[in-house]
Formats: C-alpha cells, sequence, structure tokens
C-alpha cells in the first residue's frame, strides 16, 4: 500500500500532469463564462411568443430549434420543454427573477396542452393523451406518424413544475400551488402511476419498450409528488407505486454496465446508451448517499456504467474524431453506437451531460466528505489514477484531494470538446460531425443543447438543485423485497382550469386497432381516414397515423388502436365507421388514396377510461404503392 508521503507526492505530480495548461485553463473559463450567456439567451429566444427566433409560437411553448427542414424541429416537445423548464426553474431559483414570467406561462401553456386531443390519445377518461410527444408551435395536435406514446414528457413535466411549486410554498403561497399548479401535476404524476410498467418509445423516440432514463424520472416524480401532495393536504393517486418503480430500476444493471432499454421487436441495439448517463443528472441530489439505490451519478454502478458508455466511443473507426485522446481525457460523445441518424454524430448535450455527470459526482463526495472506491467503480477511478485502490477516502486524506482533482480536470475536458467545436457565434446545434471537418451538423439552435450548457455550468459553479431523497420516513428509498412489476394504479384526471386549461369533458370511446399491411418506403407514412372527427372526417390534412413499430420485411405492418370518439346514444347499440387508408409521399407529393370505402362493426362506446380494444381490422392495402420522390 503506497504510503501517504507517496500518495500526497503522486497527487501533486498526477493533478500537475492532468491540469491543462495555465493559458487552457483560462481560455477554458472565458469560454464558460461567454457561453453561458448565449445559452440562456438561445433558450429564451426559442419559447413563444416572444422568441426571437420562433415567431408564431404559442404562450409559454419551448420550440425545440428554429430549424424548419433538414430536420424540421419547429415544434414542441414534451420532454424538451420539460428539461429545458427544469434548468429554467433552477437559473431562477438560484437569482435569476426575471425568468419567472416564462415559468408562468409554461404552467399555463402545459395546463392547456393536457386537454388537446391527440393520435395518443385525450386526457378524459384515461390520461392516455399525456403521453404524446411533441404539438405544433401553437398547440394544436401534431398529426404525422411518430413513436407514441412517450412517457417520460409527464413525469419531467411533474418535477420541474414540483419544484417550482415549492418554492412559492416557502413565499407562502401554499392556496395557489393546491388550487392552480397541483392539478396539473396530479394529471402526470396518475398518467404515471397507470403506465409506467407500459411500453412506450424511448428517450431517442426510436425504439419502444421501457427505457432507464424514463424509470429514473418517474421514480422521483412519485417520490416529489408524494411529498408535495402531504404538504398542500391532497392525495396523489399513483404515488404508491414508488416501491415498485423503484425496484424495476434496479433490473436494468446487467453486472457490468446499465442496459438503457428492454425493447420490444426487433432491434440492432447492444444497450450502451447516453441515456444511462442522462438519467442519473436529471434525479441529482447532492445530499443523497451514493449507495442510495435511486443510482445517483456517484453510484458505484453508475461509475461503471459511465467508463463503459465513454469507452464505446473511444473506438477511433466508429468515432475518427476521437483519434489520439488519451484514456484519462473527454472525448466526443454520441447517442449510442449502433445509431445512423445523421451518420450518428457526436452530439452537444450528450459530450456536456458527461461532464455534468462528473461535476454531479465530485458535489456528492464534498457533500459526504468520503469518497469509496469499490470493485464495480474500480475500474473508473484506474482510468484516472492507475495507483486507485478500493477503499473508503475522507476529505482529508490525499487520495481524497487527489481523486477529486482528477475527476474535476476529467469533467472540464469535457466541456473542452464542446469548446473546440463550437462556432465563434455561440451557436449550440445539435450535433457536430465526428469526421473531418468536425463541423456543426442537424438542427441549429437546439433549445436541448443550450439548455445543458446552462445546466452544466451550475454544477460546475457549485449551484445544486433542493435535496429530494428522503433520508428517513416512509417516502426514503428501500427497494422492495418482492418486485411486482405488472402493478399500476388506475388514474383520476381532470382539466387544470385555474391554471388556463379548457373544461373538457369525457367522451365517449371505441377503441378499434386498425391493422394494414403495405409495404413502403423510407419516408412514406400511411393513414387512415374516414368517419367522425377521430378519423379526420375524411379530411386527410387530420387523418389518424398509423405506426410502423412492428413493421418487419416478412411483414409490413401498419397499426393504431385508435379511440374512436363516438355520436351520442352509441353507448347502447354498435355503430358501423367507414373508413379508408392513405398513403402520404415523401417530397411533398400527392397522397395515394384507396378507392374502395371499408366498414367496421363497432361496439357500443365507453366512458370509464378503459383502452381495452374491442374491435380489429385485418387489411391490406387496395391501390398502387408509393416510390421514392429522390428529393
Amino acid at each position: 500500500m503506497p504510503s501517504i508521503a507517496t500518495l500526497a507526492l503522486a497527487s501533486l505530480l498526477a493533478v500537475q500532469g492532468a491540469s491543462t495548461s495555465i493559458h487552457q485553463g483560462l481560455a477554458l473559463e472565458k469560454y464558460i463564462k461567454t457561453e453561458r450567456a448565449i445559452a440562456l439567451q438561445g433558450v429564451l429566444d426559442n419559447i413563444g411568443p416572444n422568441g426571437a427566433k420562433v415567431p408564431g409560437a404559442g404562450r409559454g411553448l419551448v420550440i425545440a430549434s428554429p430549424s424548419k427542414v433538414n430536420p424540421d424541429y419547429f415544434y414542441s416537445w414534451t420532454r424538451d420543454a420539460a428539461l429545458t423548464f427544469k434548468t429554467i426553474i433552477d437559473d431562477f431559483l438560484f437569482g435569476n427573477r426575471a425568468l419567472q414570467p416564462y415559468i408562468e406561462d409554461y404552467i399555463h401553456s402545459q395546463a392547456i396542452l393536457q386537454t388537446v386531443s391527440n393520435p395518443s390519445g385525450t386526457l378524459l377518461p384515461n390520461g392516455a393523451g399525456l403521453g404524446e410527444p411533441k404539438f405544433t408551435v401553437n398547440g394544436s395536435r401534431f398529426n404525422g406518424n411518430w413513436g407514441r406514446p412517450q412517457r417520460d414528457g409527464p413525469p419531467l413535466r411533474a418535477v420541474a413544475l414540483i419544484q417550482y411549486s415549492n418554492y412559492l410554498i416557502s413565499q407562502g403561497k401554499r392556496d395557489r400551488v393546491k388550487t392552480e399548479i397541483w392539478p396539473v401535476i396530479a394529471n402526470d404524476l396518475s398518467y404515471v402511476g397507470q403506465y409506467w410498467n407500459s411500453t412506450g418509445f424511448d428517450l431517442w423516440e426510436e425504439v419502444s419498450g421501457s427505457s432507464f432514463f424514463t424509470t429514473q424520472n418517474q421514480y422521483r416524480s412519485l417520490v416529489e409528488g408524494a411529498a408535495l401532495a402531504k404538504t398542500i393536504g391532497v392525495s396523489c393517486t399513483g404515488c404508491s407505486q414508488a416501491p415498485q418503480v423503484l425496484c424495476f430500476l434496479q433490473s436494468y444493471w446487467n453486472g457490468k454496465s446499465i442496459t438503457a432499454n428492454f425493447i420490444t421487436g426487433s432491434h440492432n441495439r447492444g444497450g450502451v446508451d447516453a441515456n444511462t448517463i442522462l438519467g442519473p443528472i436529471a434525479l441529482f441530489d447532492a445530499h443523497a448517499p451514493c449507495d442510495s439505490p435511486t443510482l445517483q451519478p456517484c453510484h458505484p454502478r453508475s461509475l461503471a456504467n459511465f467508463k463503459v458508455f465513454v469507452d464505446t466511443f473511444r473506438n477511433s473507426t466508429l468515432y475518427p474524431i476521437n483519434a489520439g485522446i488519451s484514456q484519462a481525457k473527454g472525448i466526443a460523445l454520441g447517442r449510442y453506437p449502433e445509431d445512423t441518424y445523421y451518420n450518428g454524430n457526436p452530439w452537444y448535450l450528450i459530450t456536456l451531460g458527461a461532464a455534468e455527470f462528473l461535476y454531479d459526482a465530485i458535489a456528492s463526495w464534498d457533500k459526504s466528505g468520503s469518497l469509496t472506491i469499490d470493485a464495480t467503480s474500480l475500474p473508473f477511478f484506474k482510468d484516472l489514477y492507475p495507483l486507485a485502490r478500493e477503499g473508503t477516502f475522507t476529505w482529508y486524506h490525499p487520495s481524497y484531494y487527489l481523486l477529486q482533482r482528477l475527476v474535476r480536470s476529467y469533467a472540464d475536458s469535457f466541456v473542452a470538446i464542446a469548446q473546440k467545436h463550437t462556432p465563434p457565434n455561440g451557436m449550440l446545434a445539435e450535433q457536430f460531425l465526428k469526421s473531418a471537418p468536425f463541423t456543426p451538423t442537424s438542427a441549429a439552435n437546439l433549445t436541448w443543447s443550450f439548455a445543458s450548457f446552462v445546466s452544466m455550468t451550475h454544477r460546475r459553479d457549485g449551484h445544486f438543485p433542493p435535496s429530494w431523497v428522503p433520508r428517513t420516513g416512509p417516502l426514503k428509498p428501500v427497494v422492495p423485497s418482492v418486485c411486482t412489476p405488472g402493478g399500476s394504479v388506475q388514474g383520476t384526471y381532470a382539466p387544470a382550469t385555474a391554471a388556463g386549461a379548457p373544461n373538457v369533458t369525457a367522451p365517449c370511446l371505441s377503441t378499434v386497432r386498425f391493422v394494414l399491411n403495405a409495404t413502403t418506403y423510407y419516408g412514406e407514412n400511411v393513414y387512415v381516414t374516414g368517419d367522425g372527427p377521430t378519423l379526420g372526417g375524411w379530411d386527410l390534412a387530420t387523418a389518424y397515423p398509423l405506426l410502423s413499430s412492428n413493421y418487419t420485411a416478412e411483414r409490413p405492418l401498419w397499426w393504431a388502436d385508435v379511440p374512436l370518439d363516438m355520436p351520442a346514444g352509441s353507448a347502447t347499440g354498435k355503430s358501423v365507421v367507414t373508413y379508408k387508408y392513405a398513403r402520404q409521399q415523401d417530397c411533398g407529393r400527392d397522397w395515394i388514396v384507396e378507392e374502395v370505402e371499408r366498414t367496421v362493426e363497432v361496439p357500443a362506446c365507453r366512458t370509464d377510461g378503459s383502452g381495452e380494444v374491442m374491435a380489429e381490422t385485418d387489411d391490406a392495402f387496395v391501390g398502387e404503392g408509393g416510390k421514392p420522390g429522390g428529393c
């Protein structure tokens, strides 16, 4: 075992060797200070109605990017908006009081969005519409084919609003929280409690199943929701599911790393994915113990997973941009190694997220006054300091000082990667090229990229969100001895009218599963249109999009479970619905619509919130297939 004197000398030499030069360090500090102001303004420029880059955006709506073509991100995503406002609320709590009007507008916009009928469903009677991933810039439904539902939006929105609600309560505004904001939060928590164990699309909106990122945030929302409910004297439908969500969270650990997704159907994913480092930073609590089953950034499994994830992108064949960078230095990071979207490039928000992850871990060690290395986390530490060994080191031990400084230098080196690839105007796109010339690509001025930069700087500067992980009492994280993953609780839903939502009522619904065999090309989408408002009343602009999530070459299947809003009187007997299918061609060309009209007999509709499929079709497209337009 090295002596304390040896460790002290090694500490000095290692820190000197690992640190950047004084010139580089000053350049990084200048970059962070300058870019932080640009990033915060970049976020605000993408929020309606006064956002400079998003004309036409509705009040309080976060637009993902001003980009309208290649790619078209000119929409408001529930998840992106919640993550953005989590950062804005942080900034507000840390002293930027000028942001409060934006937060108030966000509450209003989300209360309304919860009631917008969409292809995922409606708010009433069963909350299914809360899983809709995105909306148009004016808050109306997005009607295109997409990976839906997505289960991460509601818990993330609940967490952001709970954080702001706790602030209002500290200012003596408990009644306002109870009457105005809690109804919005309650809908989202009901959704989490009802659907946490149901399949949905992942963080990247590409594969359906269960996602580590989603599960982590679902757990946090239920714990914080239960605490807020107790404070304001209301009940929390769904919060009782927190222990089982926590139990399920443990199952993502595969013995070496965290499996990002449990995926339904065929896929080419190996399980290494950025969602496993973005999840821990989203539920970071500097006061939570590092062995907490919430899997904080400092947890041994989280650190082991961080190494596995980052090392995957050290492959210079996969990522030429990282060639020649040593093991103890940060690199450019992408979503997952199999990624082909825009050729699978590095993302700013993921590279910055790696830095934030490490700053979070340091904060946890500093708060607890000690750092523990075990067999699981040892490989992570050995990359930074080959003499690292298992043990617990308190803050006054030379090894603690050494390792803390090395990890901070490692975190800074990820920020330096972002610095190197940030253009002079400070614009942060979604991605930057993994091969020369390494320039920004995909959507410009991405709100999530800007928000991730602001969040990273807060953690680097020692600004941490309020603690949410209970240390004692019934909400303390304890993994149940027996997991019941099939459990859930029926949610209760109501429009948050005090926050500005319209007073919608429950429709009478009959769920029909439309199943169609239709061979299509990439970029072609298929819709069903027909009688009634849900199928668009024969208007192709509002036809119902089918999903391709079960499509294979052997069986080119398009499908959707469509909750048909039935006419008055259909609750007592069967109805006949007329419909046909339509192909939406790429390049803005004309639709291909079946000439034949089909019918399906629909049983009596229901208002009990059941999503049970009551009728099913088995169709094949009648007519010519489409051909790529070559655009």
